[in-house]
């Protein structure tokens, strides 16, 4: 398998600080690229974070405030400039598409990459690849917001001890596979179901419906926590998260991974996000992010 990991770019929210930069993600997955939420100072970011231009494939925006996609303009630049051979995607709300234009025109530049815009309009999927589903799903913010998710399609196990007991061995394996059945012996027989990864990306919400289908059963979960328990009522009003609210979030969809970022200035503590998280709950694996790290998916069960 491809290697599959999150390059954290930058987990600032609102403002960047001393030690984060404005949000920025790459999830490489089976060798595309998918950037989430460019916000200022991306393009350094990648630089310093070892990912190029031709990693990317798709940019994914869940809004348009400024920490979220004013580094468009300079991540759209640098794919031309650097003449990305392949195709890019550009998905972000509908409503935004007079922001994304003006981003992705805002300065003279010679275009020689095919950057289709694909702005999301409701609800479902977004693109079908061999490695993957895209899905949105729309959050609750002052401005219109989406989430997304990818999801692997799911596989088949092949299990040696009934392989053996029905005398199937060497390329005889791989044939059932392709062919569904051999000599009898049918697929479902010998495997079992391998669930595929699932991966999500939360950012600027309250709770909502939309937050809880992202979630659900993911393998690693990237969600905003901007503010700590203390101020939920503050969360509340201007549309975000605590860490509290997100990692029970991530307790009750069963995810394996959870990555909290975006986080307020007004925290000088970092440590005390995983407080809240572990005591709200969440017991598998806890990351809260930094700027130019790389947190890799989780092994398949």
């Amino acid at each position: 398998m491809s290697v599959r990991e999150l390059v954290v770019l930058g987990t600032a929210s609102q403002v960047p600080t001393r030690h984060r930069n404005h949000n920025g993600y790459v999830l490489l997955w089976d060798g595309q690229g998918i950037m989430f939420d460019p916000g200022e100072g991306t393009q350094r970011q990648m630089l310093r974070a070892g990912v190029a231009a031709h990693d990317l494939h798709r940019l994914c925006v869940t809004h348009f405030h400024g920490d979220h996609s004013l580094g468009l303009a300079g991540v759209i630049q640098r794919i031309n400039l650097d003449r990305v051979p392949h195709p890019v995607t550009a998905h972000y709300p509908a409503s935004g598409e007079h922001f994304f234009e003006r981003l992705r025109y805002a300065t003279a530049y010679r275009e020689t990459v095919r950057l289709t815009q694909a702005p999301v309009a409701a609800d479902g999927p977004l693109a079908v690849t061999p490695s993957y589903t895209l899905d949105a799903r729309k959050l609750s913010h002052p401005v219109e917001s989406y989430g997304y998710r990818v999801t692997e399609p799911d596989g088949r196990r092949m299990l040696p001890r009934l392989l053996a007991e029905h005398g199937i061995a060497g390329p005889d394996v791989g044939r059932l596979q392709k062919e569904g059945g051999l000599g009898g012996v049918t697929l479902d027989e010998v495997s079992e179901v391998r669930r595929g990864q699932r991966f999500a990306f939360v950012m600027d919400t309250r709770l909502c419906d939309g937050v809880y289908a992202l979630a659900e059963g993911c393998d690693m979960l990237v969600i905003e926590s901007t503010f700590l328990d203390e101020d939920e009522q503050l969360a509340t009003d201007h549309g975000h998260l605590t860490a509290g609210q997100a990692a029970r979030v991530a307790t009750g969809a069963g995810v394996r991974h959870l990555v909290l970022t975006h986080f307020s200035q007004r925290y000088p503590d970092p440590s005390a996000y995983e407080r809240q998280a572990r005591a709200a709950g969440f017991d598998g694996e806890l990351t809260i992010a930094r700027d130019l790290t790389r947190v890799p998916l989780p092994k398949r069960n």
